[in-house]
């Protein structure tokens, strides 16, 4: 069964053509602001109930499903997600991915994300098609989380190594606005835009994370367009509009159920000299408005855990 959805695109002409800070395209991430102008596109969402088996995969569209009960349901306590639930999805990851011509070595978990849809809530399902990371991105995670030994952080980094998000409802079925998300093999490498993300400056070293999750404040509305008291901190891909993209979306996933979402791959076949024909190097997605959503649905909760992901090659 499919449905349909509005989704919000960067408006290519809109897009600045420059790598100078501040006038490179830029959004922030404490509030739904952005160099660019959005543009919004109707499409036709597949559910990923209905795929044929086996067509959806991590290394072909760029995502997938898979039933895998947590045993942290709240999601409430950050003690317990960081020791409990990093282990489980570590665990998922390693069997999910794994094979045995290329099996995982390492699994780094970096970061993680609670959201709950409520109008005062900071962290707001996101509304826009995006990348999580770009491959420079990506390459900045693997040097600041993956080792202490920066021997071992170079062969890291010569070797095949992911990035994916594992995405869960919480508490209840996530049918008031779902995630949808690009199948990658309807996508072309000319949709996604490189842009800067701007973070709110801290007290303290500007060169140290510093962890603000649910210390958020709301921003000022009236400045949403200012760069004033922000850097750039990360880099994202947003995506601009394309005829030929797919949608899916899991019609009324549970919180049993856990998505895979590639967010970068070394060995996609978008990499120059290394990579391997027919493997996605990312997955677009957004959170979409779902006019089939029952009234009195609740509010979307999830939780999304980053993950590093490294691989080696079968002993002989």
């Amino acid at each position: 069964m499919t449905t349909s959805g509005i989704f919000r695109y960067a408006d290519p002409a809109t897009i600045v053509d420059s790598d100078v800070p501040f006038v490179k395209p830029w959004a922030k991430v404490d509030t739904d602001a952005s160099s660019y102008a959005r543009i919004a596109k109707k499409k036709t969402v597949a559910n990923v109930r209905d795929a044929p088996a086996g067509d959806l995969a991590v290394d072909r569209s760029g995502f997938a499903l898979y039933n895998s009960p947590a045993t942290e349901k709240l999601f409430v306590d950050e003690d317990a997600i960081r020791t409990g639930y990093y282990a489980e999805v570590e665990a998922l990851v390693r069997e999910k991915l794994s094979t045995p011509q290329e099996p995982v070595t390492k699994v780094v978990i970096f970061d993680h994300t609670v959201r709950r849809r409520n109008p005062d809530a900071p962290r707001q399902p996101v509304q826009q098609v995006h990348v999580d990371q770009t491959p420079g991105a990506a390459a900045v995670r693997v040097r600041r989380h993956a080792s202490s030994d920066p021997a071992e952080t170079e062969k890291l980094l010569k070797g095949r190594y992911q990035i994916i998000n594992v995405w869960r409802p919480i508490g209840h079925a996530a049918s008031d606005h779902p995630l949808g998300f690009i199948d990658y093999r309807t996508a072309k490498l000319e949709d996604v835009v490189k842009v800067d993300l701007l973070y709110p400056n801290q007290p303290g070293d500007p060169n140290v994370e510093v962890d603000v999750r649910g210390k958020e404040v709301l921003p000022d509305p009236t400045k949403a367009q200012s760069t004033d008291g922000y850097s750039v901190k990360g880099e994202t891909y947003t995506v601009v509009p394309n005829d030929t993209h797919q949608f899916y979306y899991v019609k009324d996933m549970v919180p049993d159920e856990a998505l895979f979402i590639k967010c970068f791959d070394s060995r996609s076949e978008v990499q120059p000299g290394v990579g391997r024909p027919g493997v996605s190097a990312w997955t677009p997605h957004t959170a979409f408005e779902d006019p089939q959503t029952p009234a009195d649905a609740k509010g979307r909760q999830s939780i999304e855990v980053r993950c590093l992901v490294f691989y080696g090659e079968a002993e002989q």
